[in-house]
């Protein structure tokens, strides 16, 4: 076995090898880049050195030189699926914790991979996958597979440059669309073009080979609940297989891996039909260990990376086919730093408060100070359950979620509990579809409860009370006979101000939100009692915003405004064109000056790879633009100010 390891990669991932690492008594080496130098991955390894990028191959691997290490894990994304990283391991005496680079190569390139996989006998979706095809044989060949189809980049996954067209009418715009996308994201733009399975369920087949000539599978993951093509909840076992079914995938599966001498751990991703749950095609195989992974070790008590580590190492793989056992049910929700209500849009932020549910199993990067940029990918954590069985396990999950705590960083937790008390994830009944159709029906319980907005008034009214109890210094528009009314502007994180007004004191106060009803409440520390209800948040400030957590859900509340006449709605910043996630401005489609009519694109913000156009919120005149082309820009910050012509 090894006695030192590198491990290429930063986040959840390095904190997870890094565990099974320190369990194995092997010496964990990171690397980390000037704006992760104070990561929580970087304090947890017993020694980290700087690269310029997590991409720069010659400087990964001359740091594990430097320090030592025998071995390179990549982890996911980054290095992990590079040829050429592998390779150059090789070449420096290192141990690459993967396959070898000639499978890596193989699987890979989309077209080949289907190839090579089709000459085994493992089943393929229909397509024409001829490498160099021009638009207009894409074209040609795409209403020759019959429409719909899914034009998909070669080089590459994750949902990036992957168009779904319906119309023939569609298929030059799409075309073009998704090469540019797949040479901004792999380099390369070439595309293959598939028919488009009806109902589409993504199952996966977790297999791992030795250098002894044996290879396995470990079951499979379904992955069917997704956005943007990217998973966001996983499970093991599928509720759709059987044991049959289960046998034949992993079969073919396991096929796939010998057809490219495989070694170490990886996924063979197919595409089966919900109407034909008999029938799977072949997707794409990923040369890696999966952010899903750890909901295979729940159910099958084996540590995946312990297992790349000894195959890796020489070993034989310590159990056969048969020795493999699926004990139970486990489910992995991925929370994000993203909106889903603003159509899953990046977020930023510092996290200023993190608590983690217990009973669960949490693989995460963060601590409290992380900052959240637009850098890296949106993932920041993995919530993983297990269960006797799928009912236990969807119970489990949401009793973890509604634990979770992140405070400074929008994301996506109220979302994933309010997807599992979906009537179709309940049940079972699954497609890569379902989020994108159910999202408005998802997202619909937006909006700050009264509660939240009372205890945001409360709050700021309890920081301004004297500590000496001095009632002239109350700021509670006291009148002699009588407590006056103190209103304030709350302003939620993309949402309208609302007044709040308070009369009395934080302990024994009345409020009344928006032309509403007063009502008691009081606040003590961060425990309100309104209207007979008594409820804890967990709370953080940050500057002049608030931020308030329960029950999974967060909410960020702009500074507290004491209001000067106005209604709410005075504030309401009609005519604002703000930034929809923190970001890069990549091109501003107006001047100073400029008429613009109410939806003309003005501004395109980049962020994590992914383009986002802002609209104008009406017509008028450009009147500010505080948006310049190359700047860095915070979530909801001012792009640019229409007022009426």
């Amino acid at each position: 076995m090894f006695d030192s390891v590198l491990v290429a990669n930063r986040g959840e991932i390095a904190v997870r090898v890094f565990r099974t690492l320190r369990r194995l008594g092997i010496r964990a080496v990171a690397v980390h880049t000037d704006a992760d130098a104070g990561a929580r991955h970087v304090r947890e390894a017993d020694e980290a050195l700087r690269v310029p990028s997590y991409l720069d191959i010659d400087a990964v691997v001359g740091a594990a030189r430097t320090a030592g290490a025998a071995a390179v894990h990549p982890g996911y994304g980054f290095l992990a699926e590079n040829t050429a990283f592998a390779r150059a391991c090789g070449d420096a005496g290192l141990v690459f914790i993967g396959p070898p680079a000639s499978a890596i190569e193989a699987m890979g390139d989309k077209i080949r991979a289907k190839q090579t996989v089709a000459a085994a006998g493992v089943p393929v979706v229909p397509g024409r996958d001829e490498p160099g095809l021009s638009d207009a044989e894409l074209e040609a060949a795409a209403l020759e597979v019959g429409l719909p189809v899914l034009l998909k980049p070669s080089a590459g996954g994750g949902g990036k440059g992957m168009r779904l067209v319906r119309d023939a009418a569609d298929l030059p715009d799409a075309i073009a669309s998704a090469r540019r996308e797949a040479r901004g994201s792999f380099g390369d733009d070439t595309l293959l073009a598939e028919r488009f399975v009806e109902n589409p369920r993504h199952i996966e087949i977790q297999v791992f080979a030795d250098t002894h000539g044996n290879a396995v599978h470990l079951g499979e993951r379904e992955c069917s609940l997704q956005r943007r093509h990217q998973k966001i909840v996983e499970e093991a076992p599928s509720p759709l297989l059987d044991e049959a079914s289960r046998a034949r995938m992993g079969a073919a599966a396991v096929a796939a891996a010998q057809a490219v001498g495989y070694v170490g751990a990886g996924t063979v991703e197919y595409i089966v039909s919900a109407d034909r749950p008999d029938e799977f095609f072949f997707m794409e195989m990923n040369t890696r260990l999966q952010v899903e992974h750890p909901v295979t070790e729940l159910v099958t008590g084996l540590d995946l990376v312990e297992l790349q580590l000894r195959v890796a190492a020489g070993e034989p793989l310590p159990f056969a086919q048969d020795g493999v056992r699926l004990d139970g049910h486990a489910i992995e929700a991925r929370v994000y730093a993203e909106d889903p209500a603003r159509g899953f849009l990046p977020t930023g932020g510092t996290v200023l408060a993190l608590g983690e549910p217990e009973g669960a199993r949490v693989d995460s990067g963060l601590g409290v100070g992380t900052e959240v940029g637009g850098s890296y990918d949106p993932m920041l954590a993995k919530v993983i359950v297990h269960g006797a069985d799928r009912t236990e396990a969807l119970h489990r999950l949401d009793r973890a979620l509604a634990g979770y705590t992140l405070l400074g960083v929008p994301t996506n937790v109220a979302f994933l509990r309010a997807l599992l008390k979906h009537p179709s994830v309940a049940s079972g009944d699954l497609d890569t579809g379902l989020v994108e159709r159910a999202l408005d029906e998802l997202t619909s319980g937006g909006g700050v409860p009264p509660e939240v907005l009372a205890a945001a008034a409360l709050d700021r009214m309890l920081a301004l009370e004297p500590a000496d109890g001095d009632p002239w210094a109350i700021p509670d528009g006291w009148r002699p006979g009588a407590h006056a009314w103190t209103p304030w502007i709350i302003t939620p994180s993309g949402g309208e101000p609302v007044e709040v007004r308070v009369r009395g004191r934080a302990a024994s106060a009345q409020v009344a939100i928006g032309d509403g009803e007063a009502v008691a409440a009081s606040l003590t520390g961060t425990t309100l009692t309104y209207g007979g209800r008594t409820v804890s948040f967990t709370a953080a400030r940050d500057g002049r915003t608030l931020w308030l957590g329960r029950d999974g859900h967060a909410w960020a509340l702009a500074e507290h405004v004491k209001a000067e006449g106005g209604a709410a709605a005075d504030a309401s910043g009609d005519g604002v064109l703000r930034s929809p996630m923190p970001g890069t401005v990549l091109a501003v489609k107006v001047g100073e000056g400029d008429r613009v009519d109410e939806g003309q694109p003005l501004v395109v913000v980049e962020a994590m790879k992914m383009e986002h156009t802002v609209t104008a919120p009406r017509a008028g005149v450009v009147a500010q633009l505080p948006a310049r082309a190359g700047a860095q820009v915070a979530l909801d910050a001012v792009l640019a100010v229409i007022e009426e012509a």
